[in-house]
């Protein structure tokens, strides 16, 4: 072989050599590329805001992405079908009698004026038939969007499976975690 030859051939080694180990980090990469998926954190128990992260919930369902919504501490209460007070603390029983027994019963986070501005939101969804927040609720379980039920909260305020509407998830920070590890979109609401 000439010296030319035995160049090129070693630059060809080489080449391919590059090319391997590019494609080896390529192959990393690619997973650790996020999912079509969105996951929500619904913190806030407000009428509006639990409604605006249903909106973009049963959106996102809609378009085919997989949607986990984490319900947590005010958030809990959007999820709620009723108050129980028996067999509680006294200071779990204050918690449920000051926190709103259901969606029904969500203040607005401005505008709330004990009680009518949510009442004038509520009646003007109506007149325009947009989907109340117990319709988005029903419609986001109906779509396949993952309702988990944060656990530690769940504890701190009182709140039991039976006080809970029913086909929720069970889980903590980890669950949450898990989700938005894999999440193309991640808000807090």
């Amino acid at each position: 072989m000439s010296a030319s030859t035995t160049a090129d051939h070693a630059a060809l080694e080489q080449l391919q050599q590059r090319v391997q180990e590019l494609e080896k980090k390529l192959e990393k990469l690619q997973k650790k590329v996020p999912e079509d998926r969105v996951t929500l954190v619904v913190f806030s128990g407000e009428l509006d805001r639990v409604l605006a992260a249903l909106i973009i919930a049963t959106g996102a369902a809609a378009m085919g992405q997989q949607v986990s919504m984490f319900f947590t501490f005010w958030g809990l209460n959007a999820l709620r079908r009723g108050r129980k007070l028996a067999g509680k603390s006294l200071p779990h029983k204050l918690m449920a009698l000051m926190s709103p027994k259901g969606p029904a019963d969500l203040p607005l986070s401005k505008m709330h004026f004990f009680g009518a501005g949510a009442a004038m939101l509520r009646s003007l969804m109506k007149q325009k038939n947009v989907s109340s927040l117990e319709e988005m609720l029903q419609l986001a379980r109906e779509l396949g969007v993952r309702l988990v039920a944060c656990e530690m909260s769940r504890d701190v305020m009182g709140i039991e499976d039976e006080e809970l509407i029913p086909e929720l998830e069970f889980g903590g920070v980890a669950t949450f975690l898990g989700d938005a590890l894999k999440s193309r979109t991640t808000l807090f609401i």
